[in-house]
């Protein structure tokens, strides 16, 4: 069954278009790395897909009948994402970050409570829930904001470079847990610099450039099609 679906989608900014008719669908239970250059496209996709980045054409549907644009609540809670750059609001704790997001996704409370524990030891935050963002290095905040989002069993995750910012540990755990995601059915869309390290996660690819489609398929092809994109 479809779970997202881009048709014909622009974003333009001011004389400049990012994105260039962007169309792909991604099923049920797939993994799907966005692969490119700096200045792809790839970050601006995801922002668009969240809403972050206005459409300037097209539509985001999820599951074929949630438009982003008419259905945005419905649709919103289908999705769960992680930012390059961790966006944490500066007037909450770590721990009322991961309290708001349960709420925010309708989270029984004794699972949230249970989720937060596992994932605070895991990523080894310990200490660290009573402190606001302002006093977290960059990694901690990472881990929040990666926390907030394996929170909810949302069918969509979104992550704009997985492992960037987070010691060696954490990715290591954070692995752990995405396999653990989609063996239990969680569709993932990545954006990567370290396709090796995903390769063994993603089971399709799309590259982008100068934000345009280049080319697509099954993550197995796309050494092949780097190889011949580096020889032209």
């Amino acid at each position: 069954m479809k779970l997202l679906d881009v048709i014909n989608v622009d974003v333009k900014i001011k004389s400049s278009k990012l994105l260039d008719n962007i169309s792909f669908t991604m099923e049920e239970g797939s993994v799907l790395a966005l692969v490119g250059h700096n200045g792809a496209g790839k970050s601006t996709l995801m922002k668009a897909i969240m809403g972050v980045h206005e459409k300037t054409a097209g539509e985001i549907m999820m599951k074929e009948k949630y438009n982003q644009d008419t259905n945005f609540l419905e649709y919103k809670q289908l999705i769960a994402f992680i930012l390059e750059e961790p966006l944490l609001m500066s007037e909450l704790t770590a721990m009322q970050h991961f309290q708001l997001y349960g709420k925010s996704y309708q989270m029984e409370e004794a699972e949230l409570k249970k989720r937060i524990n596992r994932y605070v030891e895991g990523f080894e935050l310990q200490g660290k829930l009573d402190e606001y963002p302002e006093s977290l290095s960059k990694g901690m905040r990472q881990k929040v904001q990666t926390i907030c989002a394996m929170l909810p069993d949302a069918p969509l995750l979104l992550i704009d470079e997985p492992f960037m910012g987070l010691d060696i540990y954490a990715v290591d755990y954070f692995e752990a847990i995405l396999k653990e995601k989609i063996a239990n059915g969680t569709s993932i869309l990545l954006t990567t610099h370290q396709l090796d390290r995903v390769k063994n996660i993603a089971n399709q690819f799309i590259m982008l450039q100068e934000g345009k489609v280049l080319h697509s398929g099954p993550i197995a092809d796309f050494e092949t099609i780097k190889r011949r994109s580096d020889n032209q």
